[in-house]
Formats: structure tokens, sequence, C-alpha cells
């Protein structure tokens, strides 16, 4: 089973229809942060939106799909047509890849270092995904330490891995 394809499927309130007094919508940042952790499990996102009765989505829920469009107009290079990373889903995010590509999703770390276990490969360069400033690393037993210019914050702080 664990071949088959993953989905995960939520709401953007509490709702799978229209109801008038739900209005208990999740954060632009925290329906982001679920694609990013849906695509580093190799899996897809399904948003369930409630139309009105009239047919029209709610302004809140067309504000969350417009927030989601424009993050992934800026970072989709780094989800769309890629698959989960060589490394596991861990505490601080997830990673995605595509060839010798590997993205790296900080969601949730407290320091501005990050041991990525690479199992033994070979890092041609690291940079910020956004800016492409190039980072600084050290070789760390079957991985590496990146040191960060900063301790992330955000929805989401992507480091892009070239392989070797």
């Amino acid at each position: 089973i664990s071949q088959l394809p993953l989905e995960t499927c939520m709401t953007m309130n509490r709702t799978w229809g229209y109801r008038i007094t739900d209005k208990n919508y999740k954060s632009s940042d925290e329906i982001i942060r679920t694609l990013v952790r849906a695509a580093g499990r190799n899996g897809n996102l399904l948003i369930n939106v409630g139309p009105r009765p009239d047919g029209c989505l709610p302004a809140e829920a067309v504000e969350r799909l417009h927030a989601l469009g424009e993050w992934m107009r800026v970072n989709g290079e780094s989800i769309y047509g890629t698959r989960g990373g060589i490394i596991p889903p861990h505490d601080w995010g997830v990673t995605t890849q595509r060839g010798n590509t590997l993205y790296v999703h900080i969601l949730n770390l407290k320091d501005d270092a990050l041991y990525l276990p690479l199992n033994g490969k070979s890092v041609k360069r690291i940079q910020m995904f956004n800016g492409k400033h190039r980072l600084q690393y050290t070789i760390a037993g079957d991985g590496i330490v990146v040191r960060l210019p900063f301790v992330p914050t955000g929805v989401d702080t992507i480091l892009e891995v070239n392989l070797k």
C-alpha cells in the first residue's frame, strides 16, 4: 500500500459544503504549509471549497486561493513536477526533489543552522531559493550542516540544493 499515491483532503473551514455560519477558515499560511507537507510526502492536496447557494465562492475562500496562487507563482518550481525528496519529513519541514535538485522546505526551525542527512550524496551548490543567495555548509558525518543567514520565519523558507 505504501506504493499507492497519497492524497491529503481538507476543507478550508470546518464543513465540506457551504454553511453560512461557518467562518472558521484556515489561514493562508496553514493551507500553504499543508500543500508543502503533502508534496514532501509524495502526495497531492485536495482542498474543498463549498460554493454559496448562488454558485459563487465565499470571499474568505477566494482570498485564500489567491494567496495560495501567489505563493505558487513565486515558489511553484519547488512543488510542481517534484516528488518527496531523499530526506524524509522532519519536525523542521520536508524536502521535494526533481532530478538532482533538492528543495528543502523549512517550516519550523528555531536556529540558523540545519543538518541535512544526505546519505553520502555530494553537494554541488546550496542557495536560497528566492534570491539565489549562496549558502555555506560543512560536511558532518553522512550529511551536511547548512549555515543560514537568519533564523527562518514566515510560511516557508526554501533552500535549493544541487546534488552532484
